[in-house]
């Protein structure tokens, strides 16, 4: 047992570096042309927070195996090197929550600040912001967590009568179970609900941050993950059915290739206006809603010239250009197709496990507990990926409400292409949700994840803490995710295969 314990140990070691070179390979295949060789603290903060949120979604499984290797012993510390998962679980939580709230909006202050100015100046401008905001966050922790900061636990209180110890057991059967001869029932089973009480008792101040950071998640990973849980999927099929079927002639191109090339300058345009009211200071409400129509509008031409390329390939491996292009639209369609039967059982272990009381079945907590009887990774691999698809789901989420609210800022994700402020942006939405991916996996795979640290945080404590647990009570985030996931899904049957119409001519509004 001790032997497979340390295993355990070294395994969480070399995945945790692996990890560390793994987001060291996005950055710097990812990062924009302009980044290179400069933006070291943001570059640093996206490693660490890319790496905060994967490993985070990793511990589960570990927290599973930790408890399994340890399966016959009476309680975790009887035997040799069990990892201390609570602690663990607090210290990445506690960093998480630092990471969203105070350095990724330092390291984008910085760097979105007028490059005009000082290094210092910048350094300064970006403090003031994230002071205010520690200020302001301190306050409402501080105030939370004095009025409200406590746990209420439904309790009963059983007794049952006394006897003395019988020399015999004949007086007892299947008809008479209990020591009472004018009860057909044990005392404890009879009891009244007058008998039910509460328990209160005082959260601990991390358990209590990691509950709030998982609260603001939750209104996030319910939005953008219910968006995103169908999208996700049907965009890529969708994409394969409104693929470019044939490659278009010359003339075809040089007019389309003009159009875009009028709209490149109205943007343009555009922008040198935009520019022309920051340096006088017009960076009002309009000036913003300018700015984020101006980005989208951007991001819109580059998907158009991509997709101009793909069907007027040029140079002499033209052909073999155009044969990629039909095998990556081959690979959406296989991808979109995996891609939605996970999301449909997603939506299925939702409906049959959490929302209908009692659960119909246990599902994917059963499939995974039969693949960890085939071998023993396996269903810890399987729980892995539904968890990493839930914040691809997210992310595919947040692209898409973006592309369509101008309220929501648009930040891509393009190879060689990102810039900083998009890529923390993304960690910051990455490492908010990652805490209530865990939080929503440990309650829908409560039984393949029972008797685990992870459950004692998000499963007991957080659904009794004071005002917060009628949200988890009443099932309030699963409902919204699962109405989210069928009214997109409503959505692009009714919308999805219709092709993309010409954008008419870009204005700003005044």
């Amino acid at each position: 047992m001790g032997d497979f314990n340390l295993a355990l140990v070294v395994v969480a070691v070399v995945v945790c570096v692996l990890v560390l070179l793994f987001n060291v390979y996005l950055l710097v295949n990812y990062q924009h042309p302009d980044d290179k060789n400069q933006a070291y603290f943001p570059k640093f903060v996206v490693v660490l927070g890319l790496s905060i949120a994967v490993i985070s979604i990793l511990m589960l499984p570990a927290d599973v195996a930790n408890r399994q290797a340890c399966r016959h012993s009476i309680y975790n510390g009887s035997c040799n090197l069990t990892l201390p998962m609570k602690t663990l679980w607090l210290v990445v939580y506690i960093t998480d929550a630092v990471l969203v709230f105070f350095f990724v909006p330092f390291a984008m202050f910085y760097y979105e600040g007028d490059q005009d100015k000082s290094v210092g100046k910048r350094l300064l401008s970006a403090l003031l912001w994230v002071g205010v905001s520690v200020v302001a966050c301190g306050l409402a922790l501080g105030i939370l967590y004095g009025t409200v900061g406590k746990v209420d636990f439904s309790v009963r209180h059983l007794s049952s009568a006394a006897t003395t110890f019988p020399t015999s057991w004949t007086e007892f059967s299947r008809n008479q179970p209990c020591i009472a001869t004018s009860a057909r029932q044990c005392a404890a089973y009879l009891a009244t609900a007058s008998s039910e009480s509460t328990w209160t008792m005082r959260a601990s101040l991390p358990e209590y941050v990691v509950a709030l950071a998982t609260i603001v998640g939750s209104v996030l990973f319910t939005i953008f993950g219910g968006v995103g849980i169908a999208c996700l999927p049907l965009g890529l099929i969708f994409s394969f059915i409104r693929r470019p079927k044939a490659v278009i002639t010359r003339s075809q191109y040089i007019k389309e290739a003009t159009e875009l090339g009028k709209k490149a300058k109205e943007l343009k345009k555009a922008t040198e206006a935009l520019r022309h009211d920051e340096k006088n200071g017009s960076k009002g409400r309009k000036w913003r809603k300018n700015v984020k129509a101006v980005e989208k509008e951007l991001l819109l031409l580059e998907d158009d010239m991509k997709a101009l390329e793909e069907i007027y390939p040029q140079g002499e491996r033209a052909e073999t250009a155009w044969a990629m292009t039909v095998l990556g639209y081959v690979g959406k369609l296989v991808l979109g197709v995996v891609g939605l039967i996970v999301s449909l059982a997603w939506v299925a272990h939702i409906v049959i496990y959490l929302l209908i009381d009692p659960p119909l079945s246990p599902f994917l907590n059963e499939i995974f507990i039969k693949l960890d009887d085939l071998w023993g990774l396996l269903g810890t691999v399987a729980f892995a990926f539904f968890c990493f698809y839930l914040l691809m789901a997210v992310v595919a989420g947040a692209m898409m409400l973006g592309m369509r609210l101008v309220f929501i800022t648009i930040h891509p994700m393009k190879w060689g292409a990102t810039l900083m402020n998009s890529f923390l942006f993304n960690v910051g939405l990455i490492l908010l949700s990652s805490i209530s991916v865990i939080q929503f996996c440990a309650t829908a795979f409560a039984s393949y994840a029972q008797a685990t640290a992870a459950q004692e945080i998000f499963g007991h404590n957080l659904q009794s803490l004071r005002g917060i647990k009628y949200l988890y009570k009443y099932n309030i985030f699963p409902y919204a995710f699962v109405a989210l996931a069928a009214i997109i899904f409503l959505y692009y049957l009714i919308f999805g295969w219709r092709k993309k119409k010409p954008t008419a001519r870009f204005q700003l509004s005044s």
